[in-house]
């Protein structure tokens, strides 16, 4: 373990005016060291990339890997893809600039909790997609900038933690389904449409349809008392790209809820650190 040094509100990226920011966690080692993008929760619709800084950031960066926390843009401010176009632009900027702050950029971590774990999961599994890779249109958010589009988006690890992956089942719930568990904070993402359109986008949302056996490793995590996203939405995942021969971890907390305590724990952080540390060093 070792301390670590917290720079604020860097610029990654500007749209239509606005910049985009992200802090930036390096523990303080001499040299080179590991990197992970981070993506908070918040049903697409709020959170901060501040949050969990001193309990979640911080100590998985004094594990010896740095965490770039991203702020992308929210719900109802745009819709689907624009989040997912933030996230590679995160990892652009920081293969673009990640040498100025001592980091190694050959090799790039996804690191999301809820919404910000399919975001996570959604662009690491669509490299080169170009519905992810270009700039912004009208209908979702306006005109990109500085997006660092001759650097690769490409990432070589992805850890999720109690995310969805499946929106297509979630879809198309019998009438008793939907009146049990109402429809979730993705129907704003997915934004306003026909029942067709909506159903499109919810497939090309699903990180479950996007694995193929390119994807990069990943490590999930999920508490098996989760009754925002069901555990079986991980589980899912795992078994596909298990089956798809991709490398894949899957870790139950048991007796943990959606963004439970646990999460936080030194163990799991540790955990956490552990794969990143195999999967990105040199």
């Amino acid at each position: 373990m070792t301390s670590v040094t917290r720079l604020t509100d860097l610029t990654y990226a500007e749209v239509d005016g606005r910049k985009l920011r992200l802090d930036l966690y390096r523990p303080d080692i001499d040299g080179p060291v590991p990197a992970v993008v981070h993506l908070h929760g918040g049903g697409w619709s709020r959170g901060d990339k501040a949050a969990n800084a001193e309990v979640r950031l911080a100590p998985l960066a004094a594990h010896g890997v740095a965490v770039l926390s991203v702020e992308y843009r929210l719900v109802p401010e745009v819709v689907f893809p624009a989040p997912v176009r933030d996230v590679k632009a995160a990892v652009r900027w920081t293969r673009a600039h990640g040498a100025e702050y001592g980091l190694l950029t050959d090799r790039i971590g996804l690191w999301g909790a809820s919404a910000g774990a399919m975001l996570a999961s959604l662009a690491g599994l669509t490299p080169g997609d170009p519905e992810f890779e270009v700039p912004d249109s009208e209908g979702s958010g306006g005109t990109g900038a500085d997006y660092a589009p001759e650097h690769s988006s490409d990432v070589q690890a992805v850890v999720h933690w109690f995310g969805p992956t499946d929106f297509v089942s979630s879809a198309t719930r019998s009438p008793l389904e939907a009146a049990i568990r109402p429809p979730g904070p993705e129907v704003a993402l997915f934004g306003p449409g026909s029942a067709d359109e909506v159903a499109d986008v919810a497939r090309r949302a699903s990180p479950l349809l996007r694995v193929s056996s390119t994807a990069p490793p990943f490590l999930i995590m999920h508490g098996d008392r989760d009754r925002m996203v069901p555990i079986s939405e991980s589980q899912a995942l795992h078994d596909a790209l298990s089956r798809a021969g991709a490398r894949s971890t899957f870790v139950s907390l048991a007796g943990a809820g959606h963004e439970d305590p646990s999460f936080n724990s030194a163990p799991n952080v540790g955990m956490t650190a552990a794969f990143l540390l195999a999967t990105l060093s040199p």
